[in-house]
């Protein structure tokens, strides 16, 4: 079986879509995972923490 440019392509973009839609799905399970709220929610106070107050 031969393979040609026009089939690689197709498998090639069919394959990149799905391992984004599956990239993209376990990004969002670990960002919405319950145990993970709490490293969160300290990383987004321990940037506020550490300003003074405005700029001068």
């Amino acid at each position: 079986m031969e393979i040609d440019h026009y089939t690689l392509v197709a498998f090639a973009k069919t394959f990149g879509l799905f391992y984004l839609m599956v990239m993209a799905g376990l990004a969002t399970l670990y960002a919405l995972w319950p145990s993970n709220g709490k490293r969160f929610d300290r990383a987004a106070k321990s940037v506020l923490d550490d300003e003074e107050g405005p700029c001068r």
